[in-house]
């Protein structure tokens, strides 16, 4: 069991340093940028807060880049989205569900500074659907669209709208759902997963997920256009009658368009729960704190945090803002102390390392084609974008006992190597282009890139929550770096006269050696913690 200081949801009083920031940073965004973390070095807590929590603007949808491989059939140019276009069967909607992931990829690579990105991964993981049960790509752009109104708004016109998203009516059944033949699968799932969850002190009953089955028949899809609606003759129009965990709660049965009010009442029977607000503030603090929930963590911050999110009416920003500005968010046991997920992994990298991408109107294909690699990469470590493993999400967020340490085994550890290894090294290749790291460039962007000793100092506090040794940090100076060589200003020598006197042999020493020292730090395993 993890050691943690005092507990508390109050503000933090400490020192906001640039540990701190960074510690703030690399937890509510999926990666940054060093150009982005100067932006934020030596303002306050409160002003830094300020711009983190602030929505992003809707981004563009994705599009046709897929057509001099294949016709696009249903009359989608290229260049042009296909999210509101007619259904495009077998290959083609195989394409657009590639294009979706990789839009996705590019949405998190070069996300704003603020934690939108994040929250729709972790909605993404609470209210999970899996595209390839549903099959169709312009239905998880909707339901992706969905996620991104949502993420930082209010949870119970949240639970309200994935009830009746399209993506999740065909996922859980809910378009199987009538009075002839009730479903009770999406019913349970949001009792049991999406509000209430399993907690001992969640006791709703069997009787109570049937007769919310039964209010939650008679929801269909259109598939031209993607849309969900109503169909009162599948509705059961009979009285619902509930437990004694929901106070024996009845709701009366409607016809007609009536019918659709019962789903209303169903919510504010469910959200008057206090279980609610509890269990998706745990849920919060397992994916951006710690996987482990003592019970004085539960008592002196999850409870008080839990209270604000119903005072403020189910809001999800002012618990956010709360949680990430609190005493126990900077305690620094709290740092390095849960292992990167895939995407955490990749896109943590890809952001921090900055790449030079293909020009995006000339080889837009090639754009698409480069970031769906990428997406391939969180794959193989068992992230897949888009579909979780089930309903319940990723393992790692709910597993017990070992939560987080699920992203890591003998599979997965060497292909995050491979990636960061490929990625220094070579970069990615499609056609003619290519997704490449320049190391010089990246190097320039550091405070003293010519003395090895800060040079070396400098990428530790950026790639580490865990400080390496100082004997590590003077044994890869010397055998990296320095080539072996006794004195540091044979390294400062040999960067100044590739800046001031650059030839093929100094370029390509310095290039070598920033890879080298790179690629090991980044198989290091204190580079999988956050």
């Amino acid at each position: 069991m993890k050691s943690f200081g005092p507990i508390s949801h109050e503000k933090y009083t400490g020192t906001f340093d640039d540990n701190a920031l960074k510690h703030l940073l690399k937890r509510t965004l999926l990666g940054i940028k060093i150009d982005d973390f100067k932006k934020f070095s030596g303002k306050t807590l409160d002003q830094v807060i300020a711009v983190i929590f602030k929505e992003s603007a809707a981004p563009s949808p994705p599009i046709n880049h897929y057509e001099t491989a294949t016709k696009d059939t249903t009359g989608v140019a290229l260049g042009q989205t296909w999210v509101n276009s007619a259904y495009g069967s077998g290959t083609i909607n195989s394409r657009r569900k590639q294009s979706l992931k990789s839009w996705w990829i590019q949405q998190m690579h070069f996300q704003e500074t603020t934690i939108h990105e994040k929250m729709n991964l972790f909605w993404h993981n609470h209210f999970a659907t899996e595209i390839n049960v549903y099959d169709d790509a312009r239905m998880g752009f909707k339901y992706l669209q969905t996620l991104r109104k949502y993420a930082l708004g209010n949870f119970k016109d949240f639970t309200k709208a994935i009830t009746l998203e399209p993506a999740m009516l065909v996922y859980l059944n809910g378009t199987q759902n009538t009075k002839t033949a009730p479903d009770e699968n999406y019913a349970r799932e949001l009792q049991e997963l999406f509000t209430l969850g399993k907690g001992p002190n969640s006791k709703y009953t069997e009787d109570d997920v049937k007769n919310a089955a039964k209010i939650l028949t008679g929801y269909r899809i259109t598939r031209e256009p993607i849309n969900s609606y109503f169909q009162a003759d599948r509705h059961d129009a009979t009285d619902k009658i509930f437990s004694s965990f929901y106070g024996n709660k009845v709701i009366k049965g409607h016809t007609g368009d009536f019918a659709t009010n019962e789903l209303d009442e169903l919510l504010n029977m469910i959200f008057e729960k206090e279980e609610v607000s509890l269990y998706i503030v745990r849920r919060l603090y397992i994916f951006f704190f710690y996987y482990e929930i003592t019970p004085e963590i539960e008592s002196k911050f999850i409870v008080p945090l839990a209270k604000i999110f119903r005072d403020n009416k189910f809001e999800i920003l002012p618990v956010l803002k709360v949680m990430f500005s609190s005493q126990h968010f900077f305690d620094v046991e709290l740092r390095g102390c849960t292992i990167k997920s895939p995407i955490e992994h990749l896109i943590g990298t890809t952001k921090f390392l900055e790449p030079n991408w293909p020009v995006y109107q000339t080889y837009i294909n090639e754009y698409y084609l480069l970031a769906n690699d990428l997406a391939s990469v969180a794959d193989r470590g068992q992230q897949v974008l888009g579909d979780p493993p089930s309903v319940a999400g990723w393992p790692a967020y709910y597993q017990t006992p070992v939560f987080h340490e699920i992203w890591i085994n003998a599979s997965t550890f060497p292909e995050r190597t491979k990636f960061t290894d490929t990625y220094i090294s070579k970069g990615y290749k499609r056609n003619s282009q290519s997704l490449l790291f320049d190391p010089i460039d990246f190097a320039k962007k550091l405070k003293s890139p010519s003395d090895p000793i800060k040079l070396i100092d400098e990428l530790v506090f950026w790639l580490f929550e865990i400080p390496i040794s100082n004997n590590l940090k003077t044994e890869l100076k010397t055998d990296i770096l320095l080539a072996g060589q006794a004195s540091d200003y044979y390294w400062t020598e040999l960067w100044n006269d590739s800046q001031l006197k650059p030839n093929n042999n100094n370029i390509n020493m310095v290039t070598s050696r920033l890879k080298s020292l790179l690629s090991y730090f980044l198989a290091l395993p204190e580079y999988q913690l956050s």
